[in-house]
């Protein structure tokens, strides 16, 4: 019933949505522009701003406390992490979240909002410029997040999560002129963008398959160690989606991880839920890009969630 919804939805939105186009561009713009006032100190600006907004704010914040409750924090906190996460510009925590939601319900197969099986651009990018998701309305979103939908700090910030980046912004400008703005804000967002977007198409392509899960979901080493602070180690995720860690062996890098492990230690974090490495398979070889055959060789039909 909510999969027929979901598609009725989609067929009424095959259209480019002009305003999120028009903001990736002028974005894009940005960042080519920033490359014509680079400053060491602006590229650190732009580093730290990263950081928070990517690890804080994404991994740690948005995806494994809000979406999947791989561990808990106070309150405040938690809207901390969240407010991080609107600096990336990837939308407020209620379309966030429920996207990522949906996409688990049902990984690589009809209903997934960002699959590679649907073609590798629309993975990685199509899907935010006139994909399904992006026009699904407030009631279809808070049946996928009721945790979120009841709380009115989540609802208030998800119609106004654009405002961290305007008050970045007019920070950054004020002082450190347009290489800290250009670089701080347009070049640090198109790279962040991208590195998520990285782990909708390209860890869901190329890489390894240490679990036999339902989807197409790879361990991807320079997406999950250099780009997203861990995320890309998706094959872990996709098999034991509650876990705080992603990267489950010594040599699966996960900046997030350590992010919520020094929380815990300070006493920020508890029940937090993990995978533990002595029961893991040993570690797999390096595979061809997956295909929707190797898809169909593992599953006989649709994932209803991990």
């Amino acid at each position: 019933m909510e999969l027929e919804a979901l598609n009725r939805k989609a067929a009424a939105a095959n259209e480019v949505n002009w305003i999120t186009t028009g903001f990736m561009f002028a974005f894009h713009l940005g960042a080519v522009a920033a490359l014509f006032f680079f400053t060491w100190k602006a590229f650190a600006v732009a580093c730290f701003l990263w950081w928070i907004s990517g690890s804080l704010g994404i991994g740690m914040g948005y995806h494994r406390l809000l979406t999947h409750r791989g561990y808990k924090t106070p309150k405040w906190l938690e809207y901390f992490l969240t407010i991080c996460a609107t600096m990336a510009l990837e939308g407020g925590p209620i379309f966030w979240v429920a996207t990522h939601r949906i996409h688990h319900q049902f990984s690589d197969h009809d209903g997934d909002p960002h699959s590679p099986v649907d073609g590798k651009w629309w993975a990685h990018m199509g899907w935010i410029l006139m994909g399904k998701s992006m026009h699904h309305d407030t009631t279809t979103l808070a049946k996928y997040v009721p945790d979120l939908a009841k709380d009115k700090f989540h609802v208030w910030i998800t119609k106004y999560h654009y405002i961290s980046s305007i008050v970045v912004g007019l920070v950054l400008l004020a002082i450190g002129g347009l290489p800290f703005l250009l670089w701080g804000t347009f070049m640090r967002t198109v790279v962040g963008l991208h590195a998520t977007w990285m782990v909708n198409s390209i860890t869901h392509t190329w890489g390894s398959r240490r679990f036999e899960t339902h989807d197409l979901s790879t361990n991807n080493w320079w997406v999950g160690s250099l780009l997203t602070f861990g995320e890309g180690w998706h094959n872990n995720h996709h098999a034991h989606p509650v876990s705080a860690r992603h990267g489950l062996a010594w040599y699966e890098f996960d900046i997030n991880w350590y992010g919520i492990w020094i929380l815990k230690k300070l006493g920020l974090a508890r029940h937090v839920y993990r995978v533990r490495l002595s029961k893991l398979p040993a570690r797999p070889p390096l595979v061809k890009p997956i295909t929707t055959l190797d898809l169909a060789a593992t599953t006989s039909s649709v994932a209803q969630g991990d």
